[in-house]
């Protein structure tokens, strides 16, 4: 295909989804009832949180943000894919693309960075259990979720201000159901030595950093309670971690499936596949997973359950 003049391009194609009608009602119905399930669950635990003064603490403080990230991070997707079902349209505008990858990439790795930081929050519990009032002080919780924000947003940024120097694009058409940010660089005619200087700055700070953190937080965790003396003792300090563990994993699992999905993966299906398990599933299960693992959310949610009814 010819060349287009960034300055002709006013719109591109989402392709992800199957454009078949008879299917269009069951993709409405699963993806709006996976959208109010998100929703709703977190909605949940930020309440259960926010409404119950046993939970008022640093690790609860983190989990009840990681829920605000995940529903904004689910909401710059699926709402619009639900209106284009229902419009029959696939068309989004070049601004709304670029904002939807603007904020994907925002609350994306402002999930990591929570991660990151309940990592933290887990190490000083486990490491330093006598100081970790004074260390994990209200004023650092509340530090640790700004820098969060204020680095995710600059990841962010950063990116769009690469996409915005762009000059041409090979294609309009996106093959996945949102403005893929690794499918956009791929449509773009810059050399790939600029492509490549992309992805792994994006690689470096939302994916390696955060992981590398993670890492540490729990070889020193681990490291800890190896040296607990009685086995009763090293469960309930493990049991603590149980969770976050399997968010851990989910995220950073599909995370990474996404990322090889794109520069692996010759099929787009394949690659669609991999971001509905990111953008919707991961931000979905993280309300039970804190739910039926952990006994302090659940003690909270029928209390809550008691007062409303």
């Amino acid at each position: 295909m010819e060349l287009q003049n960034l300055t002709h391009v006013s719109e591109f194609l989402l392709l992800g989804l199957s454009d078949d009608p008879e299917l269009q009602p069951l993709l409405f119905g699963l993806f709006l009832s996976m959208y109010l399930v998100t929703v709703l669950g977190n909605l949940l635990i930020i309440l259960a949180v926010s409404s119950d003064p046993h939970l008022h603490t640093p690790m609860y403080f983190f989990l009840s943000h990681l829920s605000l990230a995940d529903i904004f991070f689910i909401s710059t997707t699926v709402p619009k894919m639900i209106v284009d079902i229902c419009t029959h349209s696939r068309v989004i505008s070049y601004g709304g693309c670029l904002t939807q990858m603007s904020f994907l990439i925002l609350f994306g790795c402002m999930d990591g960075m929570l991660l990151t930081v309940m990592a933290y929050d887990r190490f000083v519990a486990i490491c330093h259990p006598l100081h970790y009032t004074i260390i994990m002080n209200p004023c650092l919780c509340c530090c640790l979720v700004l820098v969060s924000f204020f680095i995710s947003l600059l990841d962010s940024q950063l990116h769009n201000l690469i996409v915005l120097q762009f000059t041409c694009f090979k294609d309009v058409k996106v093959f996945n159901f949102f403005c893929d940010p690794s499918q956009l660089l791929h449509l773009a005619c810059s050399d790939t030595f600029t492509k490549n200087i992309v992805m792994h700055f994006v690689g470096t700070i939302s994916g390696f950093l955060p992981i590398s953190g993670i890492f540490f937080s729990y070889y020193k965790i681990i490291s800890s309670i190896r040296r607990a003396p009685s086995s009763g003792g090293k469960y309930k300090a493990f049991s603590t971690c149980g969770s976050h563990l399997s968010v851990v994993c989910l995220f950073y699992g599909t995370g990474i499936g996404v990322y090889l999905g794109s520069t692996l993966l010759t099929s787009p299906r394949k690659d669609v596949v991999a971001s509905i398990m990111y953008t919707i599933v991961t931000p979905m299960m993280n309300p039970f997973i804190y739910s039926l693992r952990n006994r302090d959310i659940k003690s909270a949610l029928r209390r809550l359950h008691s007062r409303t009814v």
